[in-house]
């Protein structure tokens, strides 16, 4: 129960997106189709799924307070949480370079629509986000933090593939001249977000 709890909130109650307004360069730029929204969200839970739980480990045995401890005794009073930025990014450049090649390899059509914004989920702060609220909430096992890590890579990949359906959508619509783009962009992801936050009243 606690991790359909973990999974659910992690979609809809604390979504990247609406709760946080976390990876909104990508989300914006690349959300004019629903192809490349697809591509690029499937890539997001991946990396997710993949960096939350390493980072997980990397945290529990060897970044926070005497972590170290398992080595010996002499490193119990070591404390390495001053390079957690440093490692938990490592990870993330290193899981975006695999996708990276993976998506090159077989789906070139796609990664020249994603274009930069591929390599840029490095730096997408949704991934970060994600490694971070892991640390700070302080979930008990690597299952929470996976099932985390997922569930925040589903709720961004709802988030840009919904908004990206609604922007084919309006295309075809009469919208004044000032809010062609990225204005009408912005409101329908305000309206989404307030949309979203009819969630937080949810409890399993």
């Amino acid at each position: 129960m606690e991790y359909l709890n973990i999974f659910v909130k992690s979609i809809f109650i604390n979504n990247m997106i609406f709760a946080y307004f976390l990876g909104m360069c990508s989300f914006l730029a690349v959300s004019k189709t629903v192809k490349t929204s697809v591509g690029l969200g499937a890539a997001v839970i991946f990396v997710l799924g993949i960096t939350v739980p390493v980072d997980y480990l990397m945290n529990t045995y060897i970044l926070v307070p005497g972590a170290l401890s398992w080595i010996g005794a002499e490193y119990a009073n070591v404390d390495l949480s001053f390079l957690s930025f440093i490692m938990f990014i490592a990870v993330i450049a290193s899981m975006t370079q695999l996708v990276e090649m993976v998506v090159e390899k077989f789906s070139p059509s796609l990664y020249s629509s994603l274009g930069i914004y591929l390599p840029l989920i490095a730096v997408n702060c949704a991934i970060l986000g994600g490694s971070l609220f892991m640390q700070q909430r302080e979930y008990q096992n690597i299952g929470e933090a996976t099932i985390f890590g997922i569930g925040s890579g589903i709720g961004w990949f709802l988030a840009i593939v919904a908004i990206s359906a609604i922007r084919e959508k309006i295309s075809y619509s009469n919208i004044p001249a000032p809010l062609r783009g990225l204005g009408i962009t912005f409101i329908i992801t305000g309206l989404m977000g307030i949309a979203f936050m009819t969630f937080m009243g949810f409890k399993l």
